[in-house]
């Protein structure tokens, strides 16, 4: 189960001491993905990254035992705009069921920019699917999911950057959308959730105003010195070495781990950010970061939970047929999206 923490320490000593247990389809799970390398960076080829990044995901039977079932009433159209560099891509998820009690048929929807995880060099927008559609269904929200650039190709600014344009985009088009330019929130996993994080920075100081931010095992300080990286540095899912790789790849030549537009964790003032829901994963390199981002933002004032799953590993928001904690997670989302853009 999820435990919802209203305090934490700024820095954690790492995971319990002793073996921690995960559900026994996630290690199946986790093995499996190990084993035949689909997301292990650090063991791939130029060739390998190609073909996992071209690699698209279908909705069906099969599929949906391990990604996820799609809500029916909820519908998919990707759309492109103008760039700082060029067309990105947007994927928008609008609902069609009933509206929340209490929201009018005329009002426009909330609006719900999503960023997906993958490290900054892997991951598109079909892994998103299952969060974002869930999201738009439950909040009764139009969900925007950004197809950001990535590197190594494009190296830091180019995905802050992405983000960041496809936000200002979303808020600007949002009544001919649909949606609501006064009800905005900006949502993230993993390198995803760093986007999140950044993008909130980024609008403190030039808009447009974020009402909320959720962050799911977000990356959060690329110099990767907390406990948990130690002590989960062979996985599973995530392992030090595919971090290495990532960061390599997203900083390109002469980047600085230490920027706080690439490490949140340490920029310099936290004051006035959006709300904020923090999840973490217990056996994750990334939990204490996490955990650490939740208490800053706290201690600068911010209004902030922290849900800490216990038996849920790196990237298990994606996996909601294999990781019991992805039901808990959406519910908790759902639940925070729908009173902060009530």
């Amino acid at each position: 189960m999820a435990r919802t923490a209203t305090h934490s320490p700024a820095r954690v000593d790492g995971p319990p001491a002793g073996p921690i247990e995960i559900d026994v389809r996630t290690r199946v799970f986790t093995w499996i993905t190990d084993r035949v390398g689909v997301i292990a960076i650090s063991r791939m080829s130029a060739e390998d990254l190609a073909r996992a990044r071209s690699r698209r995901l279908s909705h069906n039977v099969v599929t949906s035992r391990v990604f996820g079932p799609m809500p029916e009433d909820v519908s998919l159209t990707d759309l492109r705009i103008a760039g700082p560099d060029g067309p990105l891509t947007l994927r928008l998820y609008r609902p069609h069921g009933p509206l929340p009690a209490g929201r009018h048929p005329d009002e426009g929807l909330p609006v719900v920019v999503n960023f997906h995880g993958g490290g900054g060099s892997l991951g598109n927008l079909d892994q998103s699917d299952w969060l974002c559609a869930h999201v738009a269904a439950r909040v009764g929200a139009l969900v925007v999911s950004v197809d950001y650039r990535l590197a190594p190709e494009h190296p830091y600014p180019a995905a802050r950057d992405d983000g960041y344009a496809a936000l200002c985009w979303a808020v600007r088009h949002a009544e001919a959308l649909g949606g609501r330019a006064d009800r905005v929130a900006v949502m993230g996993d993993s390198a995803g959730g760093n986007l999140a994080a950044v993008v909130c920075l980024l609008a403190r100081e030039a808009g447009p105003v974020i009402d909320a931010q959720v962050l799911l095992y977000p990356v959060v300080d690329l110099t990767f010195d907390a406990p948990s990286t130690t002590a989960f540095e062979r996985g599973p899912m995530l392992t030090r070495a595919d971090m290495d790789v990532f960061r390599t790849n997203y900083l390109g030549e002469g980047g600085d781990a230490s920027d706080p537009f690439c490490s949140p964790l340490r920029a310099p003032d936290h004051r006035d950010l959006p709300p904020a829901l923090v999840i973490t994963a217990m056996v994750d390199p990334l939990h204490d970061d996490g955990v650490a981002y939740a208490e800053r933002l706290r201690d600068a004032g911010v209004p902030t939970r922290h849900s800490d799953h216990a038996r849920a590993v790196h990237g298990f928001i994606c996996f909601p047929g294999v990781c019991r904690a992805a039901g808990e997670a959406l519910a908790e989302i759902c639940e925070e999206l729908a009173a902060r853009l009530a």
